[in-house]
């Protein structure tokens, strides 16, 4: 982990504050690609993944944007009522589930509401590499936009599509409109809602194929219907039951057994473990399509089993 400072705050779009962040012993913080996120050890002692949103990949300082949430579990209402200019905190080791293709042609970037954050480093950088992209960024009303600003400053402006107050059959409108022109060797991003990224995932991997179509969500996928319970079965044998609105992990923990987590939302990766038997429902922004074929792995905050009893390294 690295101590850093918060060196300022500001606000930008309706509920949304930026912070700045520098190493507290004044040292350089390490590189990233666009599209990574850091895990944040607040004053309240949760731990919350944030994405990076600077405009250099080698920055002397990190920059977060945190919109408050009605729903928070603690961490966008701990940043908004308690954090401060000056406060120390503990980060991580930038980390990227949602890279830049190197292969791609061109590139179409959609971001709904704060999802804006992971996808404005990729503007910068595909902007610095002169690379054919265009970002479409969706926003409730025009007071929401985050890092105007910048958005439509001489550099991006070109670049870049607001739209403000669309209606759900609008928005895919213009997103089926955008991919339909898409050339066959471009690459699709989205980070937002899960309905909004589950309309871009569609129109995207209808026009381009799943390989071309890349996702990064920090929100719990919501319950689907018709989730059966299903039966974990540890090494020892013991079994344990998974309701269908409990997750295997809440399961787990009830059982007294140990498993390391931290986001409970599929994106950070502390709570993997080995599948021994049986075949997981992925529901994990974490592992890749190759590693989720292999059926190896379960992030058990949030995914579940297509098999009736998952057998696990535990």
């Amino acid at each position: 982990m690295m101590n850093v400072i918060i060196s300022a705050i500001r606000n930008s779009g309706t509920a949304i504050r930026i912070f700045e962040l520098h190493a507290a012993d004044g040292t350089a913080l390490p590189a990233y690609q666009p599209g990574a996120h850091i895990d944040i050890t607040l004053g309240n002692g949760l731990v919350r993944q944030y994405s990076l949103c600077c405009d250099h990949p080698s920055p002397d300082r990190y920059r977060i944007a945190v919109k408050q949430e009605p729903q928070s579990r603690g961490g966008s209402a701990w940043l908004h009522a308690e954090a401060k200019e000056g406060d120390a905190l503990q980060i991580g080791t930038p980390r990227n589930a949602f890279a830049l293709a190197d292969a791609a042609g061109s590139h179409l970037l959609f971001a709904g509401g704060i999802g804006i954050t992971p996808v404005l480093s990729m503007a910068y950088a595909l902007l610095r590499d002169g690379a054919d992209f265009h970002l479409h960024y969706f926003v409730r009303d025009d007071e929401s936009v985050a890092f105007r600003d910048e958005l439509t400053g001489a550099s991006l402006t070109a670049h870049v599509s607001i739209h403000a107050g669309l209606s759900a059959e609008q928005t895919g409108a213009v997103i089926a409109a955008a991919l339909t022109d898409a050339a066959v060797d471009a690459h699709a991003y989205t980070c937002g809602p899960g309905p909004f990224m589950a309309t871009v995932v569609d129109f995207a991997t209808a026009r381009l194929g799943a390989s071309q179509v890349h996702k990064e969500s920090f929100s719990a996928p919501v319950a689907q219907a018709g989730d059966a319970a299903f039966v974990v079965r540890l090494r020892d044998g013991k079994e344990i039951d998974v309701a269908s609105g409990k997750t295997a992990l809440a399961c787990l923990q009830e059982a007294g057994v140990e498993v390391d987590c931290s986001c409970e939302v599929g994106v950070c990766g502390t709570c993997q473990t080995k599948v021994i038997e049986g075949i997981p429902d992925h529901r994990d922004g974490f592992l890749s399509e190759k590693e989720k074929a292999s059926n190896r792995w379960f992030m058990p905050c949030v995914s579940r089993a297509k098999t009736g009893v998952l057998v696990l390294d535990l």
